[in-house]
């Protein structure tokens, strides 16, 4: 299977299965000297991790991540780093009655068209736990990035429609949810400050495109906005526009952001803003049409641990594409112009 690995200077292969051994990440590029502990780490790690509240799955993992390499006293060797956390509260007799049977909204018919076999057992690579080493990799980026003075700021705007800051709206909307046997999706906000303007290239590696990409790799989510997204397409050129002005030092900046922080696929300096929508979780235990292996029709009602919401837990998802999309991105920059290469090399 290719398609598991990610960025062109700082790359990340995620591996294992749901309810394999472990799952893990591979990170390989990173800096040497960086100072790095599986501390640093697990703070990223408790942000996805299951079973925090009522409203997400009942899966008991502490999802406790191990170094098993690229790190020596405390510091990154500029080698490979191998990133792994056990799998230990996986219950695969859950998931017996799909093993012939293709779950609506999942990947299991997909996955049988392209590869003529699929692991039933919680999706497989297709499960969401396939985002903990995502997530692992997000927080060597994060690390790194916060040394250059970039930052993230992560939060979920809406779900169901209602925005997340009415939280007893949102928790009375979900515990209904729940009572249905049905699910929610919702919206996850990520403003990144500090990015300097210059990154990303202006035709097939634009700044905006590859973030794109990076946060439309994660399973649920199904349409991103930068900016003002799709209000732009109901604006006008003279309310879209940021207009650009200059300090008393020369320091070029705009009066508003519509654009996101990208223009013409390179960062204008300013804060990106970055929105992502994610489907409903599609294990409900509401009885569903469907089909088999054997193209008869069915129906199915979905048992197990699942979450009724999966935002709450995604957004630090998001926040980590988008730490290694900037990283990458930062990485290419390095040697854009020769003004660039001298210095470094003087």
């Amino acid at each position: 299977m290719s398609g598991s690995s990610y960025g062109r200077y700082f790359t990340v292969t995620t591996w294992g299965e749901s309810h394999g051994p472990a799952v893990g990440v591979v990170v390989d590029g990173c800096p040497a000297g960086l100072a790095l502990c599986e501390e640093d780490i697990q703070v990223l790690m408790d942000r996805r991790k299951p079973g925090q509240n009522r409203f997400t799955t009942a899966r008991k993992e502490e999802d406790e991540i191990h170094i098993l390499s690229g790190v020596f006293e405390g510091k990154t060797t500029g080698t490979p780093i191998s990133l792994m956390v056990q799998n230990k509260d996986h219950r695969s007799a859950d998931y017996s009655n799909i093993r012939d049977v293709y779950r609506p909204g999942h990947a299991d018919y997909t996955f049988d068209a392209k590869y003529g076999f699929r692991d039933y057992r919680g999706g497989g690579r297709s499960s969401a736990r396939e985002t903990i080493g995502r997530v692992a990799a997000g927080a060597i980026a994060e690390k790194v990035l916060t040394e250059l003075g970039i930052s993230f700021e992560t939060r979920v705007l809406e779900i169901g429609g209602i925005d997340e800051s009415n939280r007893e709206a949102v928790d009375a909307f979900l515990t209904e949810q729940m009572k249905k046997m049905d699910s929610a999706g919702g919206i996850v906000q990520c403003v990144i400050h500090g990015v300097p303007a210059g990154l990303g290239d202006p035709v097939f590696e634009k700044m905006d495109a590859s973030l794109a990409k990076a946060v439309m790799s994660i399973g649920a989510v199904k349409g991103v906005e930068i900016g003002d997204g799709f209000a732009a397409a109901r604006s006008t050129g003279s309310r879209n526009n940021d207009a650009f002005c200059a300090d008393e030092t020369g320091r070029i900046s705009k009066k508003s952001n519509h654009a996101g922080g990208i223009l013409g696929g390179m960062t204008d300096g300013s804060d990106i803003i970055l929105r992502a929508a994610f489907k409903p979780t599609p294990s409900i235990t509401q009885e569903q049409e469907t089909v088999n292996r054997e193209h008869e029709n069915v129906t199915i009602s979905i048992h197990g641990r699942h979450d009724p919401v999966v935002v709450r837990r995604a957004a630090v998802v998001v926040e980590s594409m988008a730490a290694l999309t900037v990283l990458d991105l930062l990485m290419a920059n390095m040697h854009a112009t020769m003004d660039g290469i001298r210095k470094f090399y003087q």
